[in-house]
């Protein structure tokens, strides 16, 4: 007997084994394929019906039948449950609709994947339905029917210097045109379970607690009440606080923060009617030793309403804390008592008479000459104050050209000067031969004046 090679044979036969097993499983796979050229493969659904390892030509009445008990549920966002019923909208199998499209996409040697995956189609002319019918149905959904909640934002509350966040309110308020739409691909798809707040059926709030611009608004309002403007008046003074501004901002739809600009205005022009000065009746005691009142003019206090509420926009948004005293266009050199002083120019125009006093001294005095009143040029009644003067000037106006050496006007072209025409001053002139306004002063008179007059001075003129 020959001797045989054991590892040889051994091998030949694994080979064998091998390409057998081989021949086995390709000859089920082959098999199977075929099973499924005319079955559909595992987890396959149609259009919401499960059609796995149905025959093809049983397909078409499995889905008749579907049709017949479909029932579409509305979950709501408060739990509640409403139902679409097939046979309501007249809900019907198309006979005409494109379905042996699917079998050729299942390719029967791919049947192994639906092991793992689902094989979900949608056919998009399965079935047909009633629009008005369904569009009835929609209309008499208790969800469209019932108390409507709108959504809000989340908003924010002023407390203890700082803003508390409210949370947002979501609301039942269902947008209709989106609702009829995602109910009306639910039933084309043959989707059996639609909840409305997962498909945004509903209208929701913007922002809410989660949004990144939630916080941004909160830090940005407590910034704006952190401001603290103390306004002074003389010894008077006027705080400005968060518990006022938090009262002039708002936030939008946007959650942008607004400043009322008008609520600034009307703070502004509230502080101006109570602290501005210019032409208010001024108790005055005269160098008669008479008391009087003198109202109008231009002396005084004047707050620049336009300019301060500018500026306090601007304080509030940067959270400044400060002292100031607010923009003006016109100030007086005090804010006690008269706002006079001790340093100012007295025209008593009852006795035509001047006196100028400087820190209390009085520096000169004498008769003059005012506007004449019969001609409706009386010398303006009130509290001014020298804008300026000016050595050398021609005065001119309708009908007079009058040089003059020391002018110093106070009330537009209305001023003080000395008249070299004039050979008297006081009495009655005035009324018969008065100036068109300003007030003629002898020549000594106005340079005495002009040398120690300053700009701002005080110019009271008054009548008994």
């Amino acid at each position: 007997m020959k001797n045989v090679d054991i590892k040889k044979l051994f091998n030949s036969k694994g080979t064998g084994n091998v390409i057998i097993f081989t021949t086995s499983i390709l000859l089920i796979y082959l098999l199977v394929s075929l099973y499924f050229s005319k079955y559909s493969f595992f987890n396959t659904v149609i259009n919401g019906v499960d059609v796995s390892l149905k025959a093809h030509g049983d397909i078409e009445d499995i889905i008749r039948n579907h049709v017949k008990d479909y029932r579409l549920q509305l979950v709501e966002r408060n739990g509640q449950i409403e139902e679409i019923i097939g046979r309501d909208i007249g809900m019907e199998y198309n006979e005409k609709n494109s379905i042996d499209k699917v079998y050729p996409r299942q390719r029967s040697f791919n049947w192994m994947i639906s092991l793992f995956m689902d094989q979900k189609y949608y056919v998009d002319d399965l079935f047909v339905y009633n629009k008005d019918n369904l569009l009835y149905k929609i209309n008499g959904l208790n969800c469209l029917n019932t108390d409507i909640i709108e959504p809000k934002n989340v908003s924010f509350k002023y407390a203890n210097g700082s803003y508390k966040i409210i949370e947002e309110v979501y609301g039942n308020k269902i947008i209709k045109d989106e609702l009829y739409e995602d109910i009306k691909i639910s039933i084309l798809k043959g989707v059996k379970k639609l909840d409305l707040n997962e498909n945004h059926c509903y209208k929701n709030p913007s922002y809410t607690l989660c949004s990144d611009k939630t916080l941004v608004t909160k830090n940005l309002l407590d910034d704006y009440v952190k401001a603290k403007v103390t306004y002074k008046f003389g010894c008077k003074k006027e705080i400005l606080d968060g518990n006022t501004i938090s009262e002039w901002l708002t936030v939008d739809k946007d959650l942008e923060t607004v400043i009322n600009e008008i609520s600034v205005m009307k703070y502004v022009k509230e502080l101006s009617r109570k602290y501005d000065t210019v032409g208010i009746a001024r108790t005055f005691k005269t160098s008669m030793g008479k008391i009087v009142e003198v109202s109008g003019g231009l002396y005084g206090w004047e707050i620049n309403r336009k300019a301060e509420t500018e500026a306090l926009l601007k304080n509030i948004k940067l959270g400044n804390v400060f002292e100031k005293e607010p923009i003006y266009t016109s100030k007086a050199l005090y804010r006690e008592e008269n706002e006079i002083g001790d340093t100012y120019v007295e025209v008593n125009i009852t006795r035509q008479h001047l006196w100028y006093y400087k820190n209390g001294k009085l520096m000169a005095q004498g008769s003059v000459v005012t506007g004449n009143p019969n001609r409706g040029h009386s010398t303006v009644l009130g509290t001014y104050m020298l804008n300026y003067k000016q050595k050398g000037a021609t005065l001119t106006g309708p009908g007079y050209e009058a040089p003059v050496t020391y002018w110093m006007p106070f009330f537009g072209n209305i001023g003080i000067h000395d008249a070299s025409w004039r050979y008297s001053f006081g009495g009655e002139i005035y009324k018969r031969r008065g100036s068109h306004g300003c007030i003629n002063a002898p020549i000594y008179l106005a340079k005495t004046i002009f040398d120690n007059i300053k700009e701002g001075t005080p110019i009271i003129c008054y009548e008994e």
